[in-house]
């Protein structure tokens, strides 16, 4: 439109001033409209220029390990499977034994560590206690320690009763993968570097390869999906912990999934709920845990959260709406009250700040800076300090910044991005200012957002699941992974000592092997 009035001729501009004015009212309305859009689309490239993370992979590479990806995920798929059906055979007559492969042997230039188990004492038969050696049972497993590979030689020496002539022998120490090769640190090692290290299977092939030792990547493959089997009861173990917390942290990030009968990705999501109560000096021990869903309808959010009572911290996510209001066929209250994240509001106040450098922006900025501040101070103490601090500090702050907000918003275009930062802020104003009379509640979702970060670094290395039972086995071991982070517990360590004990530990005793659990023990880890 504009460009058509610009390129009429002034002989063409109507004579009457009654309509010239109405000529000249459309044309400032149309640039005041062209205007907003070209600072709409200014604030999305700023946005996303800053968003930008590392230089994009060319399309061969991108190529070869979706393809990587995508047959790794099939492997533990299978893996899992086989793991499953194994856990739960009763007795029941069992398919004939397939045709064992013959397998390379271990490299000799490995150090080889040899573990003799003694055989029993005391004859079980006739209870004697004088035998004669007649042989021994070896079996070597590929063990890993920081830095190198070595072998670990299981020998069991066979003992005869002389008395009797009964066979004795110390039975074989249960292993992760009964008919495999990895012992519990090498298999804690492959799980942290993809999931903590963001390493894929087909790199770390790669990198064991330089070390003289050749484990295939579909190998690999076959021992995550095991143990994402094996240690699905302790991530739930974990889940149950967070759920029990009166306030709770929940984000998503999208996650790429491969889908192959489409011939492209779809877009799964990864979640997180978070329990870290330190920030009032709570010693509930802080944990997260993760759930995949191939989408984003509520449902997912409302499983993430099913059985919580409290508070929630979460963004203004419309899928959690349902979880804040009363059930209207039952009366029963809502379970859970929304605490908004005063970091998501000030990131929007933020994005207008950088790019149009707008003074009331950064006065805005400044007073949530000083809240942020209050934060700070009062961190680690009792919810009561907490409370006394906010209602002094805090409230005069929040009051003299919703009205700087309201007189702003009246100053400027209701379409400006200036006005939905400010509107994001006020309309949520109640849930942004409930932590002040709860000390054990937070101001940010900011535990939430740190939990989200290793998945956002994975995303950038393997690019995408393979599949969405590669996203579920992915929730597993971030569960795993990150709560021993938030409890300074070393992943590696720690997994390698509950892979070792966890298929002969009892089910209702899980408990102890919790990342907490484990650090105040202390019990000894893989010897290196």
């Amino acid at each position: 439109m504009i460009d058509k009035i610009m390129s009429r001729a002034a002989a063409d501009l109507p004579e009457d001033p009654a309509e010239l004015r109405r000529f000249v009212a459309a044309l400032a309305a149309e640039v005041h409209a062209k205007t907003l859009l070209i600072e709409k689309l200014k604030m999305q490239l700023a946005i996303l220029r800053r968003a930008r993370f590392g230089r994009s992979s060319e399309k061969l590479n991108r190529d070869i390990e979706q393809l990587e990806l995508l047959i790794g995920d099939i492997e533990e798929g299978d893996a899992e499977q086989q793991a499953r059906a194994e856990a739960s055979d009763s007795g029941a007559l069992s398919t004939p034994p397939k045709k064992p492969s013959v397998r390379t042997p271990l490299p000799d230039h490995l150090a080889l560590e040899t573990i003799v188990h003694d055989a029993p004492c005391v004859c079980p038969t006739c209870g004697g206690t004088k035998f004669g050696r007649i042989g021994a049972d070896e079996r070597e497993i590929l063990e890993y320690v920081p830095s190198h590979f070595k072998r670990v030689r299981h020998v069991r020496e066979k003992m005869s009763c002389r008395a009797c002539e009964t066979i004795v022998q110390a039975p074989m120490p249960t292993l992760p993968i009964e008919k495999g090769r990895p012992g519990p640190a090498l298999l804690a090692h492959v799980i942290v570097s993809k999931y903590c290290d963001h390493l894929p299977l087909h790199r770390q092939s790669d990198i064991y390869a330089r070390e003289g030792v050749t484990i295939d990547r579909s190998v690999m493959a076959g021992w995550v999906g095991h143990m994402a089997a094996l240690l699905e009861p302790l991530a739930e173990r974990i889940a149950r912990h967070v759920r029990a917390g009166s306030a709770i942290h929940a984000d998503d990030t999208t996650v790429p999934v491969l889908d192959p009968g489409r011939g492209r990705t779809k877009t799964g999501r990864l979640w997180t709920a978070v329990r870290d109560e330190r920030p009032y000096g709570s010693t509930a021990p802080p944990a997260a845990f993760y759930l995949y869903s191939a989408d984003r309808k509520a449902e997912r959010a409302h499983a993430l959260l099913k059985d919580c009572r409290g508070h929630l911290h979460a963004d203004g996510y419309a899928g959690f709406g349902g979880l804040y209001e009363a059930d209207p066929k039952t009366g029963a209250p809502a379970p859970l009250i929304e605490v908004a994240c005063w970091a998501h509001a000030r990131r929007k106040i933020y994005d207008v700040h950088v790019e149009t450098k707008s003074p009331a922006a950064a006065q805005a900025l400044e007073m949530i800076a000083r809240l942020f501040a209050i934060e700070a101070d009062i961190k680690g103490r009792s919810p009561a300090e907490r409370v006394d601090a906010r209602r002094e500090r805090a409230v005069p702050i929040l009051d003299e910044l919703r009205a700087f907000l309201d007189a702003t918003l009246a100053k400027i275009s209701g379409k400006s991005d200036f006005a939905k930062a400010i509107r994001y802020a006020t309309s949520r104003w109640t849930a942004l200012t409930r932590y002040v009379d709860d000390g054990c509640l937070e101001m940010s979702n900011n535990a939430a957002e740190r939990a989200i970060r290793p998945l956002t670094l994975g995303r950038k290395n393997y690019l995408f699941a393979g599949s969405d039972d590669g996203g579920r086995r992915a929730a597993i071991m971030y569960t795993l992974i990150e709560t021993a982070r938030f409890n300074n517990v070393d992943p590696e360590a720690w997994l390698a000592d509950v892979v070792a004990r966890i298929a002969d530990h009892p089910i209702n005793r899980v408990d102890e092997l919790l990342p907490w659990k484990w650090e105040k023990a202390a019990p000894q880890a893989i010897a290196a």
